[in-house]
């Protein structure tokens, strides 16, 4: 019997990302999502930092449903924005706005940036919490530069502005945008990959799989 996970998201496209990571690591794992286990009040992320918001998801998810629990914290972090958005990277245009009014509003905010100083970098966080009280925090960036104008439909947030440093560049073609690469090419460079390959070790280790 497949060991169970819950990764605390009602994000459909992280849960499918993880659900590929897992798979690529041949781990026998059930990775569920909030829509599997019965419904808890999402807890407030109100945190100033990824590790902590990571954490409070983490320890809500295995609080109401006993299992092993998997939480993300991630965002984009722009230099010319002393690295905001941030944790408000979700919510920086408003509560309750989407992700087509984020992105608008950080390409205003840096609109009269010059192409060298449009830095960024995505950063993720997850976090595991465990029957037997451990706590685990891994940690992924990806570094890149935002473009002025969206890219690409792939992917969902910020990626149609952001151009990873790591991605394999053909000489002569322009490189793509996080919402123009593939799902496999994204995964193996993404700051979700990262934290996700990190802990898998310690998935292997607190749930006893075979690698």
């Amino acid at each position: 019997m497949s060991a169970k996970v819950l990764l605390a998201t009602n994000n459909a496209k992280k849960l499918t990302e993880l659900r590929r990571i897992v798979a690529e690591q041949g781990l026998d794992v059930e990775i569920l999502s909030l829509r599997d286990v019965e419904a808890y009040p999402e807890p407030a992320e109100t945190e100033w930092s990824f590790e902590g918001n990571a954490l409070i998801k983490a320890r809500a998810g295995f609080e109401h449903s006993g299992l092993a629990t998997l939480a993300d914290d991630s965002g984009l972090c722009v230099d010319a924005l002393n690295q905001m958005p941030g944790v408000r990277s979700s919510r920086w245009a408003g509560p309750q706005q989407d992700d087509q009014a984020n992105l608008d509003l950080v390409l205003r905010q840096i609109d009269d940036v010059d192409e060298p100083a449009r830095t960024a970098s995505f950063v993720s966080v997850v976090a595991l919490v465990t029957a037997d009280g451990q706590e685990v925090i891994t940690r992924g960036e990806m570094v890149g530069q935002l473009t002025r104008e969206p890219r690409g439909t792939n992917g969902f947030g910020y990626d149609p502005i952001f151009v990873a440093d790591d991605q394999a560049v053909v000489a002569g073609v322009q490189p793509l945008t996080n919402a123009e690469l593939s799902a496999e090419q994204k995964d193996a460079i993404s700051h979700r990959g990262r934290a996700l390959r990190a802990m898998v070790p310690h998935l292997v280790r607190v749930l006893d799989l075979e690698a």
